[in-house]
């Protein structure tokens, strides 16, 4: 998977790859669907969710180009298979899931799995994690038609955003965000296809 489906498609950040190897894909899909654990594809997780394309995962990790002694936040928790990546490279990820049932299943696999640096939170991602804020990177695996202005502020000076905007099921482009002082800048990646930011009531 690796190889073929990453590396060979120009994604060359070691610590990404080195962490796509370590984390075994196939324990963060639902069982009748685990044949299909190494696809180049997305995979239905239940309740409208996916667990998003390998190809997807390492290049957004890349991105950011994570490093041992960071602090990483991530919205859409999902199956808990972007965060077990983050963490693998990073010191610590604060994980946020809005659906309660993936919220369960994921912190409950990150536990069995040894994760002890991801840390799990049921809410809102929209408005960050405040208390565990300010984050070298922020990786958001869902939609959003707008950047959260929450997010940004809980972004060290110097510090990346990876996150889809767009419409929910229409054209969506990854932006990278990145932060210097008083100035914001945005760059366009590539274009993608997410489920949407999900929001609290």
């Amino acid at each position: 998977m690796v190889k073929v489906q990453i590396e060979n498609r120009g994604i060359k950040n070691k610590s990404s790859l080195d962490a796509m190897k370590k984390v075994p894909r196939h324990k963060f899909v639902p069982s009748n669907n685990i044949e299909n654990a190494y696809d180049d594809g997305p995979l239905p997780i239940g309740y409208g969710q996916t667990i998003s394309q390998p190809y997807i995962v390492a290049y957004m990790t890349a991105v950011i180009d994570p490093e041992p002694g960071q602090k990483v936040l991530e919205i859409g928790t999902g199956s808990g298979y972007q965060a077990a990546v983050l963490a693998e490279i990073v010191d610590s990820v604060f994980t946020i899931e809005i659906i309660t049932e993936l919220y369960k299943s994921s912190e409950k696999r990150l536990k069995e799995l040894g994760y002890k640096n991801v840390f799990c939170k049921n809410a809102d991602g929209y408005y960050g994690w405040e208390e565990a804020a300010p984050f070298d990177a922020i990786v958001v695996t869902a939609a959003a038609e707008h950047i959260p202005p929450m997010l940004i502020e809980q972004l060290k000076v110097g510090g990346k955003m990876i996150i889809p905007v767009g419409s929910p099921f229409l054209n969506q482009t990854l932006i990278l965000v990145e932060k210097s002082g008083e100035d914001i800048t945005t760059n366009s990646l590539l274009p993608v296809r997410f489920v949407p930011f999900t929001r609290g009531n």
